[in-house]
């Protein structure tokens, strides 16, 4: 039952895994608008979706198969143990790790083309990246707002007394 519920979810994660990672490089870029050589770098939102979910056998509606590898939930491994000074205290010997897959499953990096190169060979345009790291937030923050809603529809589902 939970596992067809996480398949359900699946697709939205990986959209959302896929804009948090381009917003990354989008902020990496803006960070580096005045460093010498620095070369502006991106990825389309919709091909690396499509080769992330094709890498890992997914499809556009998660119903319809396999699980995502990104959007599985966080692994517990075992880790280091933590020293324990009150009685209270947990033992400590597990960590959480992300089991995700990483961000190669996002296809490659392009490099932007400048529209006004400099002299000292960074190709970052601040505006132009101004532009598209609001175009993502939005996008991320209508995704989030979708995935919300799918949740509460669940909840009021689950919860309703029919």
């Amino acid at each position: 039952m939970l596992d067809r519920l996480d398949k359900e979810f699946a697709f939205g994660r990986e959209a959302l895994d896929v804009r948090a990672y381009r917003q990354e490089l989008l902020s990496s870029n803006i960070a580096n608008a005045d460093t010498p050589g620095y070369k502006a770098r991106d990825v389309e939102f919709s091909s690396a979706l499509a080769g992330a979910l094709k890498k890992t056998g997914g499809t556009s509606s998660a119903s319809n198969g396999g699980t995502l590898a990104m959007a599985q939930p966080v692994s517990v491994s075992m880790g280091a143990a933590m020293a324990t000074t009150a009685k209270g205290h947990m033992a400590g010997t597990s960590t959480l790790n992300a089991s995700g897959g990483s961000t190669d499953d996002y296809g490659r990096l392009a490099y932007r083309v400048p529209s006004q190169p400099s002299l000292d060979g960074n190709t970052v345009d601040l505006d132009a990246e101004r532009v598209q790291f609001a175009d993502n937030a939005l996008h991320f923050e209508a995704g989030m707002t979708v995935l919300s809603s799918q949740i509460k529809s669940m909840l009021a589902a689950i919860t309703s007394n029919s």
